[in-house]
């Protein structure tokens, strides 16, 4: 765990590199120049994926306007430049308009603030997937070594809401494979479901629905959840025996779910019950008195 120190010093440091991005990203474009999209390298993993439906209406408005968020990069003195926000911008600019210049704010930091930066803009945007969150949860514990615990001071989200992102951690490696394809088709109230499922040995079936999930525009999270839930046996139904005295029905006995229960006829129906109640109990208390003793007998010899 980070020592106190060091996390106040992380804390600084991303509370400056967050609001230097906020203020470069709410600019807009009058302190933007354009610069050459082939100068520009993206860093694995720091990209949001987005849907279909978010993609194609980004590509649309970028096609149709011209840019009012302007892309954040980090000059790195070599003719280079790496993206710090904006990716997607740059790639629909690049591979599906053919453009080959993006009007971007330079940003100045250490590898820290950049990394922090980076990944607390996308952590904290409110249309953000919950896997997404917790692929950037991933990339700070793992770039800058801060722990669960660091991280919830560090960010102020709650406690409840990290660890609903945090259970994807606990799905097969698989599962999470298909879902960082399409990480909007589950969210962490869902995943948690299907991660208690997987704790209890039902790996491949979690797998399974959950690819099925991601194929299928049509497949809800509820009913996924349910094909990776194992049915359970039904216990057969009682059927009540009926106890006579010659013809003379005497009472109807019926075993269900570790009850046994006892009707009788008549209208001396509840005397017989507090009767035959407590000859019960006896028969009990004597045979568990019995076994005990054979017990301990068995126990000296």
């Amino acid at each position: 765990m980070a020592s106190l120190p060091l996390l106040a010093e992380k804390e600084k440091e991303l509370q400056a590199a967050i609001k230097r991005i906020e203020e470069l990203e709410a600019a807009g474009t009058k302190d933007s120049e354009e610069i050459e999209i082939s100068t520009l390298i993206e860093v694995p993993g720091r990209r949001r994926v987005l849907s279909q439906q978010e993609y194609a209406e980004l590509r649309a408005n970028l096609e149709a306007n011209p840019l009012v968020h302007p892309i954040v990069y980090r000059p790195l003195g070599d003719g280079r430049n790496e993206i710090i926000s904006g990716s997607n911008r740059v790639a629909i600019y690049r591979d599906d308009l053919g453009r080959t210049k993006i009007r971007g704010v330079p940003f100045v930091g250490t590898d820290a603030e950049v990394e922090l930066g980076a990944a607390f803009s996308n952590l904290l945007a409110p249309s953000l997937p919950d896997f997404e969150k917790y692929r950037q949860f991933q990339r700070i514990q793992q770039n800058l070594g801060l722990t669960q615990a660091d991280i919830i001071r560090a960010s102020g989200l709650a406690q409840s809401h990290v660890a609903r992102i945090l259970s994807f951690d606990n799905l097969p490696a698989a599962a999470k494979e298909l879902i960082a394809s399409k990480p909007h088709r589950l969210g962490g109230t869902a995943a948690a479901k299907f991660a208690a499922l997987a704790q209890q040995g039902h790996e491949l079936k979690v797998t399974e629905a959950i690819k099925t999930l991601v194929n299928s525009e049509e497949m809800t999270q509820e009913r996924a959840l349910s094909l990776a839930t194992p049915v359970r046996p039904k216990v057969p139904q009682s059927v009540a025996a009926t106890i006579t005295i010659g013809k003379r029905k005497f009472c109807d006995m019926s075993i269900r779910s570790g009850v046994i229960g006892l009707r009788f006829a008549g209208k001396d129906g509840d005397a017989k019950a507090a009767e035959w109640g407590e000859r019960i109990a006896q028969f009990i208390r004597k045979e568990l008195e019995a076994e005990e003793k054979s017990a301990s007998n068995l126990d000296v010899e």
